[in-house]
């Protein structure tokens, strides 16, 4: 107890900082309200330089609050000049278990966003808000790679974003590397949220089987034909030993999520293939919370 009768935190345990920013539309005040659902104290338009201030607050003595996310974006004048700074000063807290969570989304869901709010883009306020959205992608850029998380909501309600950040925190609880390996198609577009990029539209297709057109990936016949040539083992065994060597290295960095995506042309059958073959090669890693992704399965 400290001298105002308030509990004191145990040495060892760590308060969790979140700090969540972004793309103006990207859902960010979602994730603010999703975040306090989980009992985060939660602060929204933070001025980035009071940053610092909030997180020595959290390592006083008779503090009760175990978790405490906040948002800082654009809407600060003082953001893209101070954040790097601030922000690398809080991951010297060995106390704080520091996490920054960038959320973005497309150009159309952006714009279709801006138009329903009918409200003007902070950087563009008098003029085009796409203008605004690619002006802004430039800007923020930076700040994106210093992400431990990106988290791309073009397609997500308002409940799947909740679930996005209650997975998030049971993740951080953990403190486990969460590494998703995720299947796409290059013709539905590249996935934002990618930290790795593999093209294996170089292996034979099934689509111009016949018998396996309107199978998937996960069906046995299909992954048996992907993998039957040497192609196709020679890339697995490349990749599996480039992964082997990768992901103790992002652990030793403190990144907290990875996202591997497997592309192919439609995201149906070599691409889900090769992530569902990857999996159990790789299930030798310890420290790593895994999940498989098939994005676009159900496209075609």
């Amino acid at each position: 107890m400290t001298s105002t009768g308030q509990p004191t935190r145990p040495q060892d345990q760590r308060s969790h900082f979140v700090v969540v920013t972004g793309l103006s539309g990207a859902g960010k005040s979602a994730a603010i309200r999703a975040l306090e659902d989980l009992g985060y104290l939660c602060i929204d338009n933070l001025p980035t330089v009071m940053i610092p201030a909030l997180a020595e607050l959290e390592l006083h003595d008779g503090t009760l609050h175990e978790a405490v996310a906040v948002v800082v974006d654009i809407r600060d004048r003082t953001f893209l000049d101070q954040f790097d700074g601030v922000f690398k000063l809080l991951r010297t807290r060995q106390n704080l278990r520091t996490s920054l969570i960038f959320l973005e989304a497309s150009d159309a869901a952006l714009v279709r966003r801006f138009s329903e709010t009918r409200r003007p883009h902070p950087l563009t306020p008098a003029g085009s808000v796409i203008e605004g959205i690619v002006e802004e992608r430039i800007r923020l850029r930076p700040i994106k790679r210093m992400a431990d998380r990106v988290l791309d909501t073009s397609d997500l309600t308002v409940h799947q974003l909740r679930q996005a950040f209650g997975e998030l925190s049971a993740d951080h609880d953990q403190r486990l590397l969460t590494l998703t390996l995720l299947s796409f198609g290059y013709k539905f577009g590249v996935p934002q949220e990618a930290d790795l990029l593999f093209d294996v539209r170089f292996l034979p297709n099934p689509y111009f089987v016949d018998e396996l057109r309107s199978l998937n990936g996960r069906d046995l016949p299909v992954r048996e034909y992907v993998v039957a040539t040497e192609s196709a083992g020679t890339f697995i065994e490349k990749t599996t030993d480039l992964l082997g060597f990768l992901i103790p290295q992002y652990q030793n960095e403190g990144k907290t999520y990875l996202t591997v995506g497997i592309g192919c042309t439609g995201g149906r059958h070599r691409s889900v293939a090769i992530v569902e073959h990857l999996r159990p090669l790789l299930s030798s890693i310890t420290g790593v919370r895994w999940h498989v992704k098939h994005r676009d399965v159900g496209e075609e």
